[in-house]
């Protein structure tokens, strides 16, 4: 398969902040658009579901309507997950986003290769001999992927993997 077709999913919790939207959109979608890579989303949620969020917290609505929401959500991850190439995960934090690490099993689960980045400097791994915890570490490595701390690095691996790997089902 060529890069030209290779999806990319993007993991991470940069979502939930406004500095993590911007680096987000700013620097890893158009990172990976440039190096000839699809990105596959999860935080380009449909305006008709965003829009439960943006309503008052606590809510009737929001009540009744965020279930539904939060399957639909969670539903379309795993779609966007199950077509991808490849997995690019975000691992900046005290600890990896726990959406992120159920991502990273998933696409681990279905041979889908992992790239996790990790650009934090603090040392969190569960020993000197890991970078993050041990357990997202062996899925990461196990699935075909790497653990990278510079982005550019992590696309070039993605451009590597999007070169020798098809799809898996």
């Amino acid at each position: 398969m060529d890069a030209a077709n290779a999806k990319i999913y993007m993991a991470g919790p940069l979502g939930f902040t406004e500095a993590g939207r911007l680096y987000h959109q700013t620097v890893l979608v158009p990172a990976v658009q440039a190096a000839g890579l699809e990105p596959l989303d999860p935080w380009d949620v449909d305006p008709e579901l965003q829009a439960v969020f943006a309503l008052p917290v606590g809510s009737p609505e929001r009540r009744t309507r965020l279930p539904e929401v939060n399957r639909a959500i969670g539903a379309r991850n795993a779609r966007l997950i199950d077509e991808c190439t490849a997995v690019l995960a975000v691992l900046d934090g005290n600890d990896v986003d726990s959406g992120t690490a159920a991502e990273i099993g998933y696409a681990a689960a279905k041979h889908k290769p992992v790239v996790g980045l990790r650009c934090d400097h603090r040392v969190t791994g569960d020993n000197e001999a890991t970078l993050v915890n041990l357990q997202v570490e062996w899925f990461v490595i196990e699935s075909g992927g790497s653990l990278e701390t510079d982005p550019r690095a992590a696309i070039a691996a993605l451009e590597r993997l999007a070169g020798s790997r098809a799809p898996r089902q």
